[in-house]
């Protein structure tokens, strides 16, 4: 039978053949496509309360941040005179920055070998990513491994250096937001970043516009706020349940 006859015989047998590789080619067109800074912003917003969460629980329970490194570059400066007050509490801090910045270089070579930071592609490796980290930290804590209990039952002159793993997940996980938001061009929503952020917001010389004809003034208010939230949230939650993993399932 020639080929020809062959081909359209089998797409007869088998039509739905034909119709799954179109699907497939459309998924992975969809995948290719760029995503508007404004469709963007919305899940960077998200992350804002996420960074909250997270170091309002995460400070309480070990004595660091894992998004905001500005705090954690004075902890580290006053760990150096003795004055930290926390038991290797600059060790903590400096995990966290070293963690931090192996991730910014890390998601943005992930950008760059996926095609770019606007690809949905590249998004939805980068949040996977970030949620096995998330995911990897909680399981740490919820198995025991790392004392998850807040406040914490141990001496505080005890010190358990296993803490630094869900710290250094978790300072990984939050530079690929400020990588998605740079990727993105939504330089306004840094999701890691509050004092520039609020320098930008009430520097604005159009602060004043109405609420449809200035969008980044929009998603900067609402960035500081959520992020406000999610570190009320965290505190309250951590609080109320007497541990850290509802906050980082809350994520």
């Amino acid at each position: 039978m020639p080929d020809e006859e062959k081909a359209e015989l089998d797409a007869r047998l088998n039509p739905e053949h034909p119709q799954t590789g179109t699907s497939n080619r459309g998924f992975l067109r969809h995948l290719s496509q760029e995503i508007s800074p404004g469709l963007g912003s919305i899940p960077l917003l998200a992350c804002c309360f996420a960074t909250g969460l997270t170091d309002g629980t995460l400070y309480n329970a070990y004595g660091t941040f894992v998004s905001m490194q500005t705090g954690n570059t004075v902890f580290v400066a006053l760990g150096t005179s003795g004055q930290n007050t926390k038991p290797f509490g600059w060790a903590r801090s400096l995990c966290s920055i070293g963690c931090f910045t192996i991730g910014c270089l890390a998601f943005s070579r992930l950008h760059k070998l996926t095609g770019g930071g606007r690809l949905r592609r590249t998004l939805l490796l980068s949040f996977l990513v970030q949620t096995i980290c998330v995911v990897v930290a909680a399981t740490i804590i919820q198995t025991g491994i790392v004392d998850g209990t807040y406040p914490s039952r141990r001496d505080p002159a005890d010190v358990d250096f296993a803490e630094l793993a869900p710290v250094a997940l978790l300072s990984f996980q939050a530079a690929g937001q400020i990588v998605n938001s740079r990727g993105l061009g939504v330089s306004e929503v840094p999701t890691v970043v509050i004092t520039s952020l609020l320098c930008d917001l009430v520097s604005d010389e159009r602060i004043l516009e109405p609420v449809k004809k200035n969008m980044k003034r929009n998603r900067r208010a609402l960035a500081f706020v959520l992020t406000l939230l999610g570190a009320i949230c965290g505190g309250w939650i951590s609080k109320a349940t007497g541990a850290v993993q509802p906050s980082l399932c809350g994520v």
